[in-house]
């Protein structure tokens, strides 16, 4: 798994990453405690069942979206950019991997035809202009 941090504020996580080939039968989770979206891998070799279940209601507060994106397959490259929007590095993601998005900004590049991903974010959605900002 690869953390990528902020060069501007060391302490701000920007994104994780797991590639498939790295998933483990233990849970393995992708988000700190603290993050509004909270992603976790497994591979289960064995067979298991989970309790049925259920979430209490919690009051939360929001103040930024994060999302996640899962290459089902093909190829993809994501952008990081900094907490000043300034461009830190790129990524690769292949088929089974994971990209969690924090905070700072991020771009898409999708670099196989046919590619399929699922983009899962925290809501509710406001819309582009009330959402997010180009950088």
């Amino acid at each position: 798994m690869k953390k990528i941090y902020s060069k501007s504020n060391s302490e701000k996580l920007l994104a994780t990453i797991i590639r498939k080939s790295d998933i483990e039968d233990y849970r393995k989770d992708l988000s700190p405690d603290n993050e509004f979206i909270q992603v976790s891998a497994r591979k289960f070799d064995d067979l298991i069942s989970v309790a049925p279940h259920k979430h209490l209601y919690v009051d939360r507060k929001l103040n930024r979206t994060q999302e996640a994106w899962i290459i089902i397959e093909g190829k993809a490259k994501a952008e990081i950019f900094d907490l000043n929007d300034s461009h830190l590095n790129d990524e690769i993601l292949c088929s089974g991997d994971c990209i969690v998005l924090f905070r700072g900004g991020h771009s898409l590049q999708v670099l196989e035809k046919n590619t399929v991903m699922y983009e899962i974010k925290n809501g509710p959605y406001f819309g582009k202009t009330n959402d997010k900002i180009d950088i």
